[in-house]
């Protein structure tokens, strides 16, 4: 008996030993490739969400379109290379190389400067400490709340991306023009399922098109001067007479959700059951069975139940292939990478 206690004895140690060196390798590993936590800057920035929140309640209720732009901002950043903040880097003349701001899906996206002037006193609070790809996606979260609509947590400890390519932004980002195949591909190849891609789409209910989004539905749809056959008629012809008056306009904007684009309901599910969204791929939702069945799901649902739903939604994609530890860097000024 005394030899089989030295023996376990021995092994115990043994294995305490391996313990404390399995424990101190995932610490290194835990600090190179740390995973997003709520209050991230509690030690280092405690007052840098409340600085944020402080920001937005003060300016969007004066422009609450803008709520609109800041939730599309961060979709389209996460969509490429991840929530990194590459969205926010400026081309640059020395390098040649075209980034995400001119891409084409990118052209009609507001708020940088919004984004800008709360890294500023985020900086001026603690400077070097905040990322840029944190700001996005607290400012986008504050945004709607501020505006009367849901709320998600904001897991954070992204850092910020070194690289910003437009035609990446081309490649990743869902298109108005998408169909179903392609939005399902897109999402999936971003970690996201079918139930997420009705879910996010539901961000439709506020905000503004312009009308190159969508013209080729009104004028052209299929190359010979047609309409789409999945658009409402009505609709369409209402369009064509008091909005998008010819094919190449480029300038006139259009709400997604006539009649309540500032309030964040229900009514885009409404709409897209009368053929009445506004991009193709809006349309496309309804060609599926089962997005169809989410459709109808939101819809017999509370609206309580769908902010919860699409709280989720926000938090997944908040997390897509997000740069922690020691990847990336920690902006400066948004625009441009530190030198």
């Amino acid at each position: 008996m005394d030899k089989q206690r030295k023996e376990f004895s021995s092994e115990h140690r043994a294995m305490g030993n391996f313990g404390i060196v399995l424990l101190a390798a995932l610490a290194f590993l835990g600090s190179s490739h740390a995973d997003l936590v709520m209050n991230f800057y509690a030690k280092s920035c405690p007052k840098a969400e409340e600085i944020v929140l402080d920001f937005v309640k003060l300016h969007i209720p004066n422009a609450p379109s803008l709520a609109a732009a800041l939730i599309r901002m961060h979709f389209h950043d996460c969509f490429v290379r991840g929530c990194d903040a590459s969205v926010l880097l400026n081309s640059t003349t020395a390098s040649g190389n075209q980034t995400e701001k001119a891409a084409t899906p990118n052209l009609t996206i507001g708020g940088f400067d919004f984004i800008d002037r709360v890294k500023s006193l985020v900086e001026a609070e603690c400077p070097g400490t905040v990322s840029c790809a944190d700001i996005i996606a607290l400012v986008a979260r504050d945004s709607i709340v501020t505006t009367g609509g849901p709320s998600w947590r904001v897991p954070i400890g992204r850092r910020d991306g070194l690289i910003s390519n437009a035609t990446e932004a081309l490649n990743n980002i869902p298109a108005p023009f998408s169909n179903f195949s392609t939005l399902q591909t897109d999402f999936a190849n971003k970690g996201l399922d079918l139930k997420d891609l009705v879910l996010l789409s539901g961000a439709h209910t506020i905000g503004v098109a312009h009308c190159s989004s969508f013209s080729n539905r009104l004028y052209n749809f299929t190359g010979v001067g047609d309409e789409d056959p999945a658009l409402d008629s009505e609709y369409a012809a209402n369009l064509k007479a008091r909005k998008c008056k010819t094919a190449n306009d480029t300038t006139t904007i259009v709400e997604m959700d006539p009649g309540s684009a500032r309030t964040f309901d229900l009514d885009y599910y409404t709409l897209l059951t009368k053929r009445r969204g506004l991009f193709q791929s809006d349309a496309a939702l309804t060609t599926s069975s089962t997005t169809k069945a989410y459709i109808t799901q939101f819809l017999k649902g509370s609206l309580k139940d769908f902010y919860a739903e699409f709280a989720l939604a926000m938090e997944k994609m908040g997390r897509i292939e997000v740069k922690t530890g020691s990847v990336g860097e920690i902006r400066k000024h948004c625009a441009v990478v530190n030198g």
